[in-house]
């Protein structure tokens, strides 16, 4: 009898372990490889910018395939794939543990080839003393940093490129979910400290919108919300109390997550009496094995409501991420808000959803690219007023907008 339950247990072990295989159809993931090279081959719109060579990525990654085992190794595989092209805004609609994070409370530019910390997100961070504004990046959980770029899991880009590295390196700063951060740190004064990225705390809010005044003056904190339709009636409300403000400033420092459209047009028909324009499109179009056509527009914001006729100021950083940067670009373009800050999160282009045949989850690609009206790249606008950090024991941008503010009030 001992034996037989044995036999048994040996049976259903050897059963669930087949069954849980089977679920892995590897014909099943060529196909959706083929469909994903595909789709960037005809859609994505920044794909000659890149200069990845597609069939390197379709050779790399159909060798791996007979590797892969479990659903999980599913997801990262195609998350891999979209890392190749080094765009933020290529992304999946699903992530796992072992997915690596969207972004980082901290920024790294590279310089002389060596990743320096450019950017905190002070704003987002509670109690962050520590002044690491200069400081290089020697380590990540011991690992030189270096070597961890040239371990990250993507084999058809240009490691080489400093676009490329530093890239990838905010990539490693963002992390897994499921591992740690501890960074090694030489300061501007030499000396060595290890920071656990894991242990900042973050400043949280439930709410959308924040509204405060100072000395006559009007502040408006978005709150990662830009997505969130309901911000439109609260952004109303807020702005209706500070209508008789001496000048308002809206802060987009913590939209990192960006948002649409429709919310961003509402925010600025505040701020108008007349429609005008506030961003450019560009894609093309092609059907079949007839020529691609380009095909162009410009996007108007009409006005509505009651319009706030004051100075205002935008602010914006790093953590300014797509529509927050279209709203940046919206307001300096129907020259209605002077802007202030460092570079934004530089999501390039204008987002479409695509399906795999054989996936429960989707993928997003750029398939319009997106621009100020003066004809600049969204992604490579820098704010008029230029505020380069060099400390986290105060808030430099505020600062600068205030006195600028200042300025134009009296």
């Amino acid at each position: 009898m001992k034996k037989l339950i044995l036999t048994f247990i040996s049976i259903l072990n050897f059963s669930c372990a087949t069954s849980q295989d089977s679920k892995i159809d590897p014909l099943k993931i060529k196909e959706d490889v083929n469909e994903i090279i595909a789709d960037i081959s005809q859609n994505y719109v920044y794909l000659q910018e890149k200069n990845i060579d597609l069939n390197c990525i379709k050779e790399y990654y159909e060798k791996q395939i007979p590797k892969i085992k479990t659903e999980d190794q599913i997801v990262l595989f195609f998350e891999y794939l979209l890392d190749e092209f080094y765009d933020s805004h290529l992304i999946l609609n699903t992530n796992r543990s072992s997915s690596f994070r969207l972004f980082s409370p901290v920024y790294a530019t590279l310089k002389s080839g060596k990743p320096i910390i450019s950017n905190v997100w002070q704003t987002q961070i509670k109690d962050f003393e520590q002044n690491i504004i200069g400081a290089e990046l020697l380590k990540i959980n011991g690992v030189d940093f270096h070597v961890a770029i040239e371990q990250f899991p993507t084999h058809c880009n240009d490691k080489n490129s400093q676009n490329v590295r530093e890239w990838i390196a905010n990539k490693i700063l963002a992390g897994r979910y499921n591992q740690p951060r501890i960074l090694t740190l030489k300061l501007e004064n030499k000396k060595t400290i290890e920071l656990d990225l894991d242990t900042l705390k973050s400043k949280l809010t439930s709410e959308l919108l924040t509204s405060t005044k100072e000395n006559g003056i009007g502040i408006l904190r978005i709150n990662n919300s830009l997505g969130n339709n309901n911000l439109i009636h609260l952004f109303d409300n807020a702005l209706d109390k500070l209508m008789n403000s001496k000048g308002l400033i809206i802060d987009l420092r913590n939209t990192v997550d960006g948002g649409n459209s429709y919310v961003a047009r509402a925010i600025m028909g505040r701020f108008i009496k007349e429609m005008k324009p506030y961003q450019k499109h560009w894609t093309t179009e092609q059907y079949g094995k007839n020529p691609k056509i380009e095909r162009s527009w410009v996007e108007y914001v009409s006005p509505r409501k009651e319009h706030y006729k004051n100075p205002v100021v935008i602010l914006v950083g790093r953590w300014t991420g797509s529509m927050g940067e279209g709203l940046a670009i919206g307001f300096d373009g129907m020259k209605r808000a002077e802007i202030v800050g460092s570079e934004m999160e530089r999501l390039a282009g204008e987002m479409s959803g695509f399906s795999f045949k054989n996936q429960t989850f989707g993928y997003r690609l750029s398939t319009a690219k997106l621009f100020h009206v003066d004809g600049t790249p969204r992604e490579k606008y820098v704010p008029t007023y230029y505020v380069k950090q060099s400390t986290t024991k105060k808030d430099e941008t505020f600062e600068k907008a205030i006195e600028l503010m200042n300025s134009k009030i009296e």
